[in-house]
């Protein structure tokens, strides 16, 4: 009997134990809530929604599709890197110069990123601050109404749509003159892929994960790994940015990269197998666009990437992707259906940030 009570006693605190250590111990509402805000998910909606609505009114900014931030990044911090990027000087003191750039420039969009978190909750206007400003890191009508461009341009007269050619090498920072029509159809794939990523899904990720302040300083690092990454052909002053973005970017690319594979589903002689195959073959490197652009190209069975030479002359040697066997001689049917993927992922990220918002609402019930 006397054993009989002692096991009792030790069963009653082993499981008053556990029961405390249970208690301690975070649910899973609250696990979900440290990943990211759902609070923020109809803000982030509201701002896809108006960068279309207005992007495809308006057009691009003198040409070029990429968010706001990364015009700024350009404008501000462009040409201090043209000056510093002299080709006498070792690829050691190329990189700290890159580094010393990317360092002042996350300070300063830091700090643009707490005074939109002020302004936003200062003046909300019912969240129509919040929308707007959150804009400014998204490009998504920009990207439509230069692409839409290029594809009229394609496969019609190319004077029937002027300065078609101009909004694509803006953005891709891309010399189109080094290429023909084939490179030109390219350079719009790989556009579609890339700003998806990265003028999209990345930028709303860092945004639910942290506000403005992490979406202002991922943003400020992948403008200027565009500016002067050269997709990994940099010799220096790109390669810190273009780190550190990598670093940022992979669970976003990630996430582009599902979405893209998914989209293949819905969109005519795609072909999702092989897109989901392109997640272990030999892809393009992060720096030119990596799983999303080898989704693009697997799922079309079309060859995207190959030399050609940025805005500024330098050569861009980039990887030829896609599977074996897949021709390089793109036609504008394929930029066509590119624009189709790129449609049916945007309304699948939309669906799953609805799902997202309506789980949270669900656990916090």
């Amino acid at each position: 009997m006397e054993n009989q009570g002692r096991a009792c006693t030790f069963r009653t605190v082993a499981e008053k134990s556990k029961q405390k250590m249970t208690e301690n111990l975070p649910s899973f509402a609250e696990l979900h809530a440290l990943v990211f805000d759902a609070d923020r998910i109809p803000y982030a909606l509201m701002a896809i929604i108006l960068s279309l609505i207005v992007g495809m009114v308006t057009g691009p900014r003198s040409g070029n599709a990429n968010p706001m931030i990364w015009i700024w990044v350009d404008s501000l911090f462009g040409w201090l890197g043209e000056r510093l990027d002299k080709k006498q000087r070792s690829k050691a003191d190329l990189s700290f110069r890159g580094f010393m750039i990317m360092a002042v420039a996350i300070v300063l969009f830091a700090g643009l990123g707490e005074i939109c978190t002020y302004l936003s909750a200062r003046y909300a206007f019912y969240g129509l601050t919040q929308t707007v400003l959150l804009t400014l890191g998204l490009s998504v009508g920009s990207v439509y109404f230069v692409l839409l461009r290029l594809y009229f341009a394609l496969s019609q007269k190319k004077e029937m749509v002027k300065g078609a050619f101009y909004g694509v090498a803006r953005t891709s920072r891309i010399n189109l003159n080094s290429t023909d029509d084939f490179g030109i159809t390219r350079v719009g794939m790989t556009m579609a892929a890339r700003t998806f990523d990265k003028a999209l899904v990345a930028p709303v990720f860092w945004y639910l994960v942290g506000g403005f302040t992490a979406m202002f300083v991922y943003s400020c690092i992948a403008g200027l790994a565009w500016r002067f990454g050269k997709d990994g052909f940099s010799r220096g002053l790109g390669d810190v940015p273009l780190a550190l973005e990598k670093l940022l970017g992979v669970v976003p690319a990630i996430l582009s990269t599902a979405l893209i594979s998914l989209a293949s589903i819905f969109t005519p002689t795609a072909n999702i197998v092989k897109s989901i195959s392109a997640w272990w073959g030999k892809g393009a490197p992060y720096a030119q666009g990596w799983l999303p652009l080898s989704a693009m190209a697997w799922t079309l069975g079309v060859t995207l990437g190959g030399p050609a030479k940025d805005i500024g002359g330098s050569a861009i040697k980039s990887d030829w992707v896609g599977p074996k066997g897949a021709t390089a001689k793109i036609t504008p049917g394929h930029l066509r259906r590119a624009l189709y993927i790129l449609v049916m992922a945007q309304l699948l990220f939309i669906s799953a940030l609805l799902g997202a918002y309506l789980w949270s609402s669900y656990l916090l019930a």
